[in-house]
């Protein structure tokens, strides 16, 4: 991490792109940034986290997107330059300060990373928030490697201040998680303190000023359009001939010019980084410098829609490949398979791999599962217990998060989700809606993100439902950040602790059961008198994460895994069938075992099994 702070100019570093943007800012001279933890953004706020005090950069997890950036905008409203960053659905959570930031303006210049994720590696979409930047109609960058993540970082902030609009840098996981070489550059200096000169024509958006901050918008993005027209990413590279005119932008470019030069298929490629507002001067004279054009661009066809529309007035004949000619799908991120495909079918070339022998091989499905010894499991065993014959009939309405992995077998406890904070809405709609009991699910960092409201919703609407919150003391499927309840900031620094149980006996709920997810016959017991009870109950699982908790254990030399005695044991298969943790395994001989090498040493298997045939491991044991 200390590479990032050097001060040294010409120094190549290997960086991931999450990390080459947090350099980009340090090289802009940044002050102040905000995010709420979510990938593929989050390296950038880890990154931060570790280093922000040596960087003299104020830094903090905000308790949700729409915080994140209302604290980052008012620093640019103080002449400050700030970073503001999530995931691309956390954007949406934000997209009401979002689209009233571009009528105000800024001062310092205000860089928002959205961090799209085609393919749904670690999303419940793949919505594609180019549309976000035509929407609010302010300028957007997009990178297509690491350097560029950095120097789009770095001008982005310039370009700005220069035309008074925040700039979203839009990046994919690929693109944040690649690593590449990076070039430094001079950090400029920072100004530590801001000082907000009051406007309020320009900052308090009532109607009348809303209708010029409109009207000076317009005006910006006139000027930010002159700008991508001579922008340093936006350039044209010459492969020899014109038979083919490739328009890419982002990562698909780096798959583009790989097979072009392969192939050797004469062409030019124009290469767009600053891809709103497009260069349309640009696009027409390289459209009408190229017989055919192929459009390369993940997710939407939103560049091809437009070119196709100058090019009805521009080059009216001229054949464009893409989504809509069926070459490329709107659907997964592009890789080298998908690129060639395509490139095969539209230029009439063999480009697929030759001469690969057939190799088949069933590999195991290996689905993201709750972690050995993870206390989600045991809230879940003592739920399933507690609803005994309701089970099947019962709603789990669950939420963003490890516990999301509820879903799977044998624990079965997720029947619905929309977003992070919708396990508590929706259950207040499904208790209204049915007369089935409902279970509501979410975690920690969740309910102080998003998690509130619908408590105060379901009491005030005299909702009936179970609410659990499983505080697991961090915000564990992001990374292991803080969040309001853990005591620490995030600087590093100490904080108040926020205690759930207070919010939640604010909110008016007069059901709250605290309890120790080990201690399973509290656990049911509680969930027992949560079903009966009239109105929102509220149990708070409380154990930390399990990967935490045998960090913490290991470093005092307090670490056990656990056994089964194999003359002790039935064969039941409650531990694989009722409780499914993934450290316990069904050998050949159909004997039951437990990985030594997984284990984290919980001892939960020890209470769900009828028989007590599992024990601490012994030197020598099985």
């Amino acid at each position: 991490m200390k590479e990032l702070l050097t001060d040294e100019v010409g120094k190549k570093l290997f960086l991931l792109g999450n990390e080459a943007i947090v350099r980009g800012s340090l090289e802009a001279g940044i002050d102040f940034a905000a995010t709420y933890p979510g990938t593929p953004s989050s390296e950038i706020g880890n990154t931060f986290h570790k280093i922000c005090k040596e960087a003299n950069v104020y830094f903090e997890f905000s308790t949700n997107e729409k915080v994140a950036m209302e604290v980052a905008a008012a620093a640019s409203a103080s002449n400050l330059r700030a970073l503001n960053f999530q995931k691309h659905v956390g954007l949406n959570v934000a997209a009401d300060a979002f689209m009233t930031v571009a009528y105000q303006g800024v001062r310092g210049g205000f860089v928002m990373v959205t961090a799209d994720d085609p393919g749904c590696h670690s999303s419940q979409n793949e919505q594609d928030n180019r549309y976000y930047a035509r929407i609010a109609n302010i300028p957007m960058l997009e990178p297509a490697n690491a350097e560029e993540a950095k120097e789009m970082t770095r001008i982005g902030f310039d370009l700005s201040e220069e035309v008074e609009l925040p700039v979203l840098l839009r990046t994919t996981t690929r693109l944040n998680h690649v690593r590449g070489i990076v070039f430094t550059k001079e950090k400029r200096p920072q100004k530590g303190k801001g000082h907000f000169e009051k406007d309020p024509a320009k900052f308090v958006t009532v109607p009348a000023h809303a209708r010029i901050g409109h009207k000076n918008l317009l005006d910006r993005m006139a000027n930010a359009k002159k700008i991508s027209e001579s922008s340093q990413f936006n350039e044209i590279i010459d492969l020899g001939g014109s038979e083919y005119g490739i328009i890419a932008s982002g990562v698909g470019f780096n798959y583009a010019i790989d097979i072009m030069k392969e192939a050797g298929i004469k062409g030019k490629i124009l290469k767009l980084g600053m891809t709103w507002p497009l260069p349309t001067d640009k696009i027409i004279k390289f459209m009408n410098s190229v017989d055919k054009l192929i459009m390369v661009e993940e997710g939407e066809p939103l560049m091809e829609n437009e070119i196709l529309a100058l090019a009805k007035d521009s080059k009216p004949g001229i054949k464009v490949f893409g989504k809509r000619s069926g070459h490329f799908s709107v659907m997964g991120e592009y890789g080298p398979d998908v690129m060639k495909k395509a490139f095969s079918e539209i230029t009439g070339q063999d480009l697929l791999p030759k001469n690969v022998p057939e190799v088949k091989i069933e590999l195991p499905v290996r689905p993201p599962s709750l972690c050995p010894g993870c206390p989600h499991r045991s809230t879940y065993f003592a739920v399933k217990k507690a609803l005994k014959q309701n089970f099947k009939d019962a709603i789990f309405s669950t939420d963003i998060g490890c516990y999301t992995l509820g879903i799977q077998d044998p624990l079965n406890v997720a029947d619905f989700l929309l977003c992070m904070g919708s396990s508590v809405d929706a259950a207040g709609g499904f208790s209204k809606a049915t007369d089935q009991p409902v279970l509501a699910f979410l975690g920690d960092s969740t309910f102080f993100h998003s998690g509130i409201h619908g408590l105060v919703n379901a009491v005030y609407n005299r909702h009936n439902f179970v609410y659990t919150i499983l505080d697991n003391r961090t915000t564990a499927m992001t990374g292991h950040q803080p969040n309001p309840g853990m005591g620490m900031d995030g600087r590093g620094n100490p904080s108040p602790d926020i205690l759930i149980e207070d919010i939640v006996r604010g909110c008016g709920v007069d059901f709250i059961r605290i309890v120790d997810t080990s201690e399973m016959k509290e656990m049911q017991k509680a969930y027992e008198d949560a079903l009966a009870h009239d109105g929102v109950a509220v149990i708070i699982a409380k154990r930390a994460c399990v990967l935490l908790e045998a960090r913490d254990r290991k470093k005092v030399n307090d670490f056990n895994t656990w056994q089964i005695n194999q003359e002790e044991c039935t064969k039941c298969q409650v531990c694989l069938k009722k409780w499914g943790c993934p450290a316990i395994y069904l050998a050949d001989d159909g004997s039951v075992h437990i990985n030594e090498g997984m284990c984290n040493g919980c001892g939960m298997c020890a209470v769900v099994c009828p028989f007590d045939a599992i024990h601490e491991n012994k030197p020598g044991g099985d």
